[in-house]
């Protein structure tokens, strides 16, 4: 698939299959996640793979949007080896990018996702014994699209690019 259909192609599945996903496809997951740039290339990313019943259940302590997928990613950034630059530290944006080519090589695979960035940081830390350095960013829940899933309404709702693009 061309990059720019894979990039519309994808959407966010809130209903997934229980049919387990194929550890090779987690992998090539994980790998396309582990060739992702990351700021001064400290690669800070530190990912998750949620995939028991007992730890797919404490994602739920974390965040009412588990959407009990088969799989969740938990995205995080060790704090101690994220670059800081002139004004900002990068460590959010780096698992931030490493889970955006999940996403697209999930759904290359045929694999929906979601990313959900509203959870309780410090219930998720104390829930999965994050050290003090790891730092979560976001949940990704992975599987197979259940067969009635389809993109929401607002999917190929877009901006034109004159309102978000300025040519100086």
């Amino acid at each position: 698939m061309d990059f720019l259909e894979l990039a519309k192609e994808r959407y966010s599945v809130r209903v997934y299959s229980d049919e387990p996903v194929e550890e090779e496809k987690i992998n090539k997951i994980l790998e396309a996640g582990r060739v992702a740039p990351t700021a001064h290339n400290n690669q800070p990313q530190r990912i998750y793979v949620i995939q028991s019943k007992d730890a797919r259940e404490k994602v739920k302590k974390c965040t009412r949007y588990s959407f009990n997928a088969p799989i969740i990613l938990l995205l995080c950034y060790d704090e101690d080896e994220s670059w800081f630059g002139q004004n900002d530290r990068f460590g959010s944006i780096d698992p931030t990018i490493v889970g955006t080519h999940m996403m697209l090589e999930a759904t290359e695979l045929g694999l929906g996702t979601v990313w959900v960035g509203s959870f309780n940081a410090e219930i998720t830390k104390s829930e999965f014994a994050l050290p003090s350095n790891i730092i979560p960013v976001a949940f990704l829940p992975l599987g197979y699209p259940f067969h009635t899933s389809e993109p929401s309404a607002m999917h190929a709702s877009r901006k034109n690019l004159l309102e978000t693009v300025r040519y100086l």
